[in-house]
């Protein structure tokens, strides 16, 4: 698919916010694995980097060309104002009230965002309170935490999968 062939498709109706992320190659590597999924736009938030970066680029193989994305200081206003336009944001994150992702339900013609935070803290505590809900990817290891880019690219492909059962009648 050429890039303008990209931003005219029907894309997945997910957005992503990522704050405070610190490694470049995790923020490259969502990009691509947003890239690689159709998902709508990105928002890099708080210390997280911006295109054009080469550390990106190394991961991102040039989806910051096909994904849209927009930065913003400030992730509680991103969330504010995606929920004001109807979009159920949640936060993915290790919390008591989560759901796990496997139990998470899609609604028909709902549009998703979800929120992955810092490498070390994770999401804030005052981001997790103003989203919709948080969802957690179980985990029955000894370590409890994946990295950034694993878990996005777990989160996104949940979705994908579980939203395009509205879209297609068939997979793949």
């Amino acid at each position: 698919m050429s890039i303008n062939d990209f931003k005219d498709a029907s894309k997945t109706p997910l957005i992503v916010v990522l704050d405070d992320i610190r490694s470049l190659n995790n923020i490259g590597s969502v990009f691509r694995t947003s890239d690689a999924f159709l998902i709508e736009k990105i928002f890099l938030c708080g210390i997280t980097a911006t295109p054009p970066n080469k550390e990106i680029h190394k991961t991102a193989l040039g989806a910051t060309e096909t994904v849209a994305w927009e930065h913003s200081e400030d992730v509680l206003e991103v969330i504010e104002k995606l929920k004001s336009d109807g979009v159920k944001v949640f936060a993915i994150e290790q919390v008591e009230s989560a759901i796990f992702l496997q139990d998470f339900e899609i609604e028909k013609n709902q549009k998703y965002a979800v929120v992955f935070g810092n490498e070390v803290f994770g999401v804030s505590q005052k981001a997790v309170e103003i989203c919709n809900g948080t969802i957690e990817i179980p985990q029955l290891g000894t370590k409890h935490s994946l990295n950034i880019a694993v878990s996005a690219g777990i989160v996104i492909w949940d979705f994908f999968k579980k939203m395009r059962k509205f879209t297609f009648s068939f997979f793949f």
